[in-house]
């Protein structure tokens, strides 16, 4: 399967979304040619640098002599000649485009008659992305935390700070993460900003890239001015959010730091270490460390200050964590003429590959002892019963 990431670092605007992917393998000639028929547009596709990075750039010449209104706009989509799923996805984007202006100026969509709203070349950049995307055809597509730019931006309705009252509500109303950066520019646009709102999740798998696509941006900034989008291979491991609690004791005995272990454990903490450390003022103390799912780090986070005294435990951002899928089986082993049943942990990755195999200790230690067998021979004989059978 082949997934999509955008990284926004220099964020986004509808013909940077559209080089990006022409950049990364779309047919451009396609492209081009759905875009004029969309809207009353000349297209020009070519390649450019961007601050040394080489890049895709789509530029668009609208006839400005017309406008639309977004009735207008979305009669024209639907009654257009595309595929249905790509007109869905057109008349989605402009009406997350309508909703935000709507609710800026007050005024139903029905009657909405902006020139942000029926510029040709909006028009075009949102049904040239549409075809991309659908040329492509990622199994998923994802987005890293974009950058809007500061400062203000003149529009048709006046001067407004970055991003833009649209661009803000578009996103707004979507799950995507943002933050202003420090380039003084407006570098987010809301048809940027609706694209990616619509078409993308907010976090990003573990991934193998495979491509890497650069759409060029208009202006010339004292940082690359692209959007970057990589195509990129599923991981063979499973993604899973956690979060890590940490501690540091300093008057906690063995026996205690013991107990919390199997106490957290037994609280559903997925993983507890403790390390020995160096405290302030040369004393010995431990750090103790907890990976947790995110829900539970408050009520495990308040029994490690209860059973240690502690009196604060940091709590690490969410990290994500790559992790293999695990089943249990069983095998059956034969140690002097005695056949016995042990379980197993089989861990493998997405596409079923087997990556380890490990004996459960508490039945190999079992059989250990009836037979009088190291444990140690017993596990290892044990996993060589499973990858004979390859279970």
């Amino acid at each position: 399967m082949t997934n999509l990431i955008f990284d926004p670092f220099m964020g986004a605007s509808g013909d940077m979304v559209i080089a990006a992917l022409i950049d990364l393998g779309a047919d451009s000639s396609y492209i081009k040619e759905v875009m004029e028929s969309a809207a009353p547009v000349t297209v020009n596709i070519s390649r450019t640098s961007r601050g040394g990075i080489a890049a895709t750039s789509v530029s668009v010449i609208p006839d400005t002599s017309t406008t639309r209104t977004y009735p207008d706009i979305v009669a024209g989509i639907r009654s257009s000649e595309l595929p249905d799923p790509m007109i869905e996805d057109a008349a989605a984007i402009f009406d997350r485009i309508a909703s935000a202006e709507s609710t800026i100026h007050n005024i139903s969509k029905d009657q909405l008659h902006f020139h942000e709203i029926g510029q040709a070349d909006a028009i075009s950049d949102v049904v040239g992305a549409c075809a991309a995307i659908h040329d492509l055809a990622p199994s998923a597509i994802f987005c890293t935390r974009i950058m809007t730019g500061t400062g203000f931006v003149k529009t048709a309705h006046g001067i407004f700070p970055v991003p833009a009252p649209a661009t803000l509500e578009i996103l707004c109303d979507s799950k995507l993460s943002w933050e202003y950066g420090s380039i003084e520019h407006e570098l987010l646009t809301p048809t940027g900003a609706a694209i990616l709102a619509h078409i993308a999740e907010p976090y990003i798998p573990g991934c193998i890239a495979t491509r890497i696509g650069y759409g060029a941006g208009k202006a010339d900034l004292e940082i690359p001015n692209v959007l970057r989008a990589i195509l990129c291979d599923d991981a063979p491991l499973q993604r899973d959010d956690v979060e890590v609690l940490e501690t540091s004791v300093d008057d906690v005995t063995g026996e205690v730091l013991g107990n919390l272990i199997e106490e957290l454990v037994a609280m559903g903490a997925y993983d507890v270490a403790v390390i020995p450390a160096t405290m302030k003022k040369g004393r010995s103390g431990h750090l103790i460390q907890v990976i947790v799912k995110p829900g539970d780090s408050a009520r495990i986070a308040r029994r490690i200050v209860e059973e240690t005294g502690s009196l604060g435990v940091r709590i690490s951002p969410t990290k994500h964590r790559l992790i293999a899928e695990r089943r249990m089986e069983s095998v059956k082993i034969t140690i002097d003429n005695r056949q016995w049943e042990a379980a197993i942990k089989i861990a493998t990755d997405s596409n079923s590959n087997i990556l380890n195999i490990s004996a459960e200790f508490e039945d190999a230690k079992r059989i250990a002892h009836e037979t009088g067998m190291p444990v140690r021979e017993v596990m290892r004989r044990i996993v060589d019963c499973a990858w004979e059978h390859r279970i």
